[in-house]
């Protein structure tokens, strides 16, 4: 039995949501758990055995214009660290959290040999971590880990190539799925509230950042509308939601477009949904895509980042170039208007996902913590290895 503390970005998203299953998944086979951050995980229920979550209160002081979290978060790692002799900390992200792990374990100092595991999500590597004013402290968290993992082969090559880190030194865990979850035959259909007029319902699942593209969600069914009787479905909420809603009303569509805002279980949605679309500009991996294909949903998506990893181009759905609204489009249609066609995606959808079940993924993770606890001297050797690198 390990005692792990994971912090992860509580909000909605895909981080937050993995980083959360993780740690249950962890609980329920033995292992103690320890969330460290500054609200409760959305995906989080309020009472697990083996689970404890440990709230980050940032004091707000007149002398900071902004309030200072990733110093708190190291004090309440080393706090909790110390107090329940944790042998890993976990976190979700290089920046900041892997950089406030450094500091609770160079606060503990020779007195307890914690351990730094990092994963690397996306937008930690591929965005914040290439600005010029993160670049140096994100390369510095990374090196500084006593493990790193990412969550894809492209985000694992995005990684080398940025940042210098040596291959061996990422181990890629895919994301997973519950895949008995997200089994549709499981709940009851809401489609006479989502379509009460028997129209197919296209789905977008996602925390609504500009890297989603909403406004093409909007544009891709708009000519899919103009094919087959559909509605929209919009699941989640973020800051280019007003851009969506402003998308359906300049096409006339917002009568055929409902937000359905946060929701934190998606299974039951998914079991109504006979598309789902995800032209993002970006995706390290596509954990959405994948809980869609889980519930036997096909994808039309991007062919960026990690989805093709995710999502087979012609199998499971259709992968399409960024801003291509035509051809995804008319991919939404083919497989919408032939029934056989659509069971028969719907059947790869889900087989697709099986390669990336809890119960594959998840003794991974626990396999790559026993090799950090057990091979000091070599990950030793490679952290000084990758600092000197790091240093020219």
């Amino acid at each position: 039995m390990m005692k792990i503390g994971i912090t992860c970005y509580p909000t909605y998203g895909g981080s937050g949501a993995i980083a959360t299953e993780l740690g249950m998944e962890l609980a329920k086979r033995g292992h103690e758990v320890h969330f460290i951050t500054y609200a409760h995980p959305f995906r989080l229920p309020h009472f697990l055995e083996r689970v404890y979550f440990h709230e980050v209160e940032v004091v707000h002081y007149p002398l900071f214009d902004h309030s200072p979290y990733p110093l708190a978060l190291a004090a309440m790692m080393h706090e909790v660290a110390q107090r329940e002799q944790l042998d890993i900390l976990h976190v979700h992200y290089a920046i900041p959290h892997a950089t406030s792990a450094w500091i609770a374990k160079e606060m503990l100092g020779a007195t307890q040999q914690i351990k730094i595991i990092t994963t690397l999500h996306g937008t930690d590597i591929t965005l914040v971590g290439q600005e010029k004013s993160f670049e140096g402290i994100t390369r510095f968290s990374i090196a500084r880990s006593d493990g790193l993992t990412a969550v894809s082969e492209f985000l694992k090559r995005e990684t080398i190539r940025y940042f210098g880190v040596p291959e061996e030194r990422i181990q890629v865990i895919p994301n997973f799925v519950d895949v008995d979850t997200y089994q549709r035959s499981n709940y009851p259909c809401h489609k006479s509230f989502l379509a009460a007029g028997g129209e197919k319902v296209v789905m977008h699942v996602s925390n609504f950042r500009s890297v989603k593209r909403v406004r093409d969600v909007v544009r891709i069914f708009a000519r899919i509308r103009k094919e087959v009787p559909a509605r929209l479905v919009f699941v989640g909420d973020g800051p280019e939601r007003p851009e969506a809603s402003d998308e359906a009303a300049r096409l006339d569509l917002s009568d055929s477009v409902v937000f359905l805002g946060k929701h934190n279980s998606v299974a039951e949605l998914f079991a109504c949904a006979d598309l789902f679309v995800l032209p993002s500009e970006s995706e390290s991996f596509g954990l959405s895509a994948l809980e869609a294909m889980a519930s036997g949903v096909p994808v039309v998506a991007t062919r960026v980042g990690g989805l093709p990893e995710v999502v087979e181009d012609g199998v499971a759905g259709y992968l399409g170039s960024v801003g291509d609204v035509e051809a995804m489009a008319a991919a939404g249609v083919r497989i919408l208007n032939d029934p056989e066609e659509w069971l028969r995606f719907s059947a790869a959808a889900r087989q697709a996902a099986e390669l990336f079940r809890v119960e594959r993924v998840v003794p991974r993770y626990e396999r790559f913590y026993e090799q950090i606890l057990m091979n000091d001297d070599e990950a030793a050797g490679n952290r000084r290895r990758s600092l000197g690198e790091a240093a020219t």
